[in-house]
């Protein structure tokens, strides 16, 4: 009884237990604190709960309970701003081989042709670079904030809890520390808590331990993790822990963004690209190197048949233009070379088909998912070598000490066999009547 007095004495806002005692009470699975705290009675008593009625439900109580014991959210990672992605997408190879050549173009232009008419080839190859530059951060960006806007729809579950004494409907966000929820089978435990009551009451624990295996809960074992299913059976839960303070609050917590790794498409593309740029750059520097050659040898002509270079005559600007002309052949072959409509088109194709999978109810996080999911060859199955859809389906019935065939036949049951049927399926216990303030 020593623990109970010394948890009543230093109670958060009146409670009898502070929020670092009762996570670590459901936290640890500790049995035997529990039964100092005097068993689940014990505890609702110092969480200011009734077990049948559940909490006054009024705002100043759930707020004192949030401010007590924290709410049933958990920090989530801020999503990347516009300019992470335009960064990303400014880090492919090829950008950047058409960011330096457009940059070499653009001056090459300007100190042969001058500032009027030099300035077209570099600034059309910049503003290609920076078009899909903006297309692709754009369809990453807006597809990130729709997967954040629809994630959060997601999560917003709403569930049934006890409070006043009536069963109402609560969003999970708004369930606080000594709430009693009601649960059934496919139920996700909302939040950390101890079993009340329940019947033929298990819970599949394989989310949170990684063990396929239905955990049984009763009295001696009540302790329940937040993100588990119910399996089978039904009961009530007293929740003690919400938010960071559960287990699965602190695995979301920690979940990072994705690594960025490449899909199989990616790294083709990329093998591509750079395949063809070092081609390309090779073929730039040897023509460069022919062309100054045969330049400086005398073996290059002007338009009405004279050479361009005559060692001894030619002046050194005139020779630096000469020269000049020749880089921008080379820079002409690299531009020329390099598929700067890759990228733009790779985007668009992986755009259009993540639309075409939200219209089938299918939500993609990464464009690239959908290369990824389409070059799947091969599904492997568990060693029973089935892919069931978990519903169930009646292959065999029998009513009135008959078989029927097919199952679904139900004209060559009598009256009072059919009465009697729909009589048991209304005679539903599990179920909740909303009465009206």
């Amino acid at each position: 009884m020593m623990i109970f007095a010394e948890a009543h004495a230093d109670g958060a806002l009146g409670f009898g237990i502070k929020e670092d005692q009762l996570t670590a009470l459901t936290r640890d699975h500790n049995y035997s604190a529990l039964q100092q705290y005097e068993g689940i009675s014990g505890l609702a008593n110092m969480l200011k709960t009734d077990i049948d009625k559940g909490i006054s439900g009024e705002e100043s109580d759930i707020d004192a309970r949030k401010n007590a014991f924290g709410a049933n959210t958990y920090p989530r990672k801020k999503g990347r701003s516009f300019l992470a992605f335009v960064w990303d997408a400014c880090k492919d190879l090829t950008l950047i081989i058409l960011m330096v050549a457009a940059a070499v173009s653009l001056a090459l232009g300007i100190y042969t042709e001058g500032i009027k008419e030099g300035w077209y080839d570099g600034a059309s190859i910049g503003f290609a670079v920076l078009l899909v530059i903006f297309v692709t951060a754009t369809s990453d960006y807006k597809q990130s904030l729709q997967f954040q806007n629809l994630n959060e729809e997601k999560q917003n579950i709403q569930l049934e809890v006890v409070r006043g004494g009536r069963r109402i409907k609560v969003s999970i966000f708004d369930l606080v520390v000594g709430d009693v929820v009601p649960l059934k089978i496919g139920d996700q435990v909302p939040a950390d808590g101890v079993l009340i009551s329940g019947h033929s009451f298990s819970i599949d624990e394989s989310s949170m331990t990684g063990e396929s295996k239905i955990v049984n809960k009763d009295q001696k074992s009540p302790f329940m993790m937040s993100g588990c299913k119910v399996a089978d059976g039904y009961g009530t839960m007293l929740v003690t822990a919400v938010g960071i303070n559960t287990e699965w609050g602190l695995l979301m917590a920690s979940i990072s963004e994705d690594s960025g790794e490449e899909t199989p498409l990616q790294v083709r593309l990329n093998g591509v690209a750079t395949f063809i740029g070092i081609i390309g750059l090779s073929v730039a520097v040897a023509v460069l190197v022919v062309l100054l050659a045969r330049y400086f040898t005398g073996h290059t002509y002007n338009p009405d048949g004279s050479p361009q270079y005559v060692k001894g005559k030619m002046g050194v600007g005139e020779t630096i233009r000469g020269v000049v002309k020749i880089f921008t052949v080379a820079v002409t072959i690299v531009v020329v070379a390099v598929p700067e409509g890759l990228p733009l088109a790779v985007t668009l194709t992986l755009a259009f088909s993540m639309r075409k999978m939200m219209r089938d109810k299918a939500l993609v996080r990464r464009l690239s998912a959908c290369e990824t999911m389409g070059s799947a060859t091969t599904i492997c199955s568990d060693k029973t070598g089935t892919l069931t859809l978990n519903q169930m389906t009646v292959v065999e019935a029998y009513f009135g000490g008959e078989k029927m065939d097919p199952p679904d036949n139900t004209q060559k049951l009598s009256a009072a066999v059919s009465t009697m049927i729909i009589e048991g399926i209304a005679q539903n216990t599990s179920g909740s009547i909303f009465e009206p303030e």
